[in-house]
Order: C-alpha cells, then structure tokens, then sequence
C-alpha cells in the first residue's frame, strides 16, 4: 500500500500494481520532490508519465494542480490508476491513457494539449533506448516555462540536447532530473 502523503487528499491509501514492472516511488523521494516542486503545483496542467499506480499525478492533484493526465500502456497499471482516481474522488479531474507513451504523446501534440509540470517515471531499461524527452519536445506538450521531472538509475546520464538540466536530487539509486 502507498499513501498519498499531502494535500487534499492526504493519508488516503493507493492500491499498487503487483507486478515488477511498476515500481511506486518512494515516500522519501516522492516527498523530496513535493517539497522541491510545491510552489508549481497549485493550478499546474500534469502529464504523469509511465504512470504506474498514477500517484505522482494523485500527489499533485491532492496539492492543488487543476488537472493530470495518466499515460500507461500495461493494462493492469491502467486499472488501477483509474481505481485509485476514484478512491480519492478525483476522475473528473483526470483523464487516464492506455497506450505506449511515444504514441500517447504524439496524440497529445495532435490535440494540442500543454503541459505545466511533466512527470517522467520510465522503465530504467527505457531511457537506454529511446529517449522520452526527444517526443515532448518534437510534439511541443510542454509549456512556455514548464517543468519535466525525471526519475532515473543515479548511473544513468539523461540526454540534455532537448531540454536544459536544472537540478538533479539523489536518493539511494534514485535520481530526480528537474529540466525546462
């Protein structure tokens, strides 16, 4: 079980999905980054990323961001954002994608739709080979002055050709790459 840990919706648990591929973030580095972001969040349009159980994109509706979109393409994961979404009775404030996150991206760009804060949670394997942050910034979803926050092995070395490296934060093998 995860907790949601600020907010609106504080203390309400998430249900998790039992699989090795989703791998919630941890309090400490969930409550690192709350911490380092709170004053974009309020108001904020997210992109939660590779989405998982959805509760980075929770945590900020639950701290104010107007509203998220959720993007995963594993069918349990999907599931059980949408259950946690309602739990916290937040659905009319979400929109919840199944499909692969270059696609959902792209369908993004098409619709026109801009991101204030864009939260990237991949498969560490992922980011070896391909990189998200080439589509959002080839589809133009993130907005004049937004954020993307990364999270990634503290070996890996995220490409910085698209967006400018701003702040990295390391817990453990965790890393948060914050870029504009």
């Amino acid at each position: 079980m995860i907790r949601v840990i600020g907010g609106a919706f504080k203390g309400r648990r998430l249900k998790i999905v039992s699989s090795p591929q989703v791998r919630p973030m941890p309090a400490k580095l969930k409550e690192a980054l709350f911490n380092i972001i709170q004053d974009e969040v309020k108001g904020a349009f997210v992109l939660d990323g590779f989405a998982g159980t959805g509760s980075i994109g929770i945590e900020a509706l639950s701290r104010g961001a107007e509203k998220a979109v959720f993007i995963d393409e594993y069918y349990p994961a999907v599931k059980t954002i949408k259950r946690n979404l309602a739990e916290c009775g937040a659905e009319d404030k979400a929109r919840v994608i199944h499909k692969e996150f270059n696609r959902a991206v792209i369908q993004l760009g098409k619709e026109k739709v801009g991101f204030d804060l864009v939260f990237l949670d991949p498969p560490y394997s992922l980011l070896q080979e391909r990189n998200p942050l080439k589509v959002i910034k080839k589809r133009n979803v993130l907005k004049k002055g937004g954020l993307i926050i990364l999270r990634h092995f503290f070996k890996t070395v995220p490409d910085q050709k698209f967006f400018s490296l701003i702040r990295a934060v390391s817990l453990g093998d965790d890393t948060l790459s914050f870029f504009r």
